[in-house]
């Protein structure tokens, strides 16, 4: 008895899988089919753009200073993502460079992150980007920083 619960769970596994992946070969060859409407279906709604000039949705960790990453945000929870605008809570780690800034310490810091302006991207201009990030910062911000940061994003 127990050996043909087992064939029985193998088969039905099996079938599972090779219904799922006919499902995603059935979807990959559509895709391939309309390539304009795949890439529409996409990106949506817009996207941000890293420091790789990849298109993101919702990630959890940012770079800020593409340069060195001695600002960057981690820890995102996004609440809301539209066509308008991204809200997300997170973290913004900044080195403080101190004595200089391959010496320097990171310092965490709570941060409210909102995304706007949405353009259409340069590279894929039937992508929409967003364009400006804002950070709020609730309690202890970085010296030198205001309560409220903006920042003009790339193009």
């Amino acid at each position: 008895m127990g050996e043909h619960t087992v064939r029985t769970a193998v088969t039905l596994g099996a079938a599972v899988m090779l219904t799922a992946g006919l499902g995603t070969a059935s979807a990959a060859s559509a895709a391939q089919a309309s390539p304009t409407a795949a890439s529409h279906t996409t990106h949506r709604q817009p996207v941000f753009v890293d420091c790789f000039w990849k298109p993101q949705t919702r990630p959890d960790a940012f770079i800020l200073a593409c340069g060195d990453a001695n600002s960057r945000l981690s820890s995102l929870h996004w609440t809301k993502w539209n066509g308008r605008s991204a809200v997300a809570e997170g973290v913004n780690l900044v080195n403080d460079c101190k004595p200089y800034c391959a010496a320097g310490t990171f310092h965490s810091y709570p941060v409210v992150v909102r995304l706007d302006r949405a353009q259409p991207w340069k590279k894929h201009p039937q992508v929409q980007h967003f364009t400006r990030l804002s950070l709020a910062f609730p309690g202890h911000r970085p010296d030198g920083y205001e309560r409220v940061v903006t920042y003009s994003l790339w193009n």
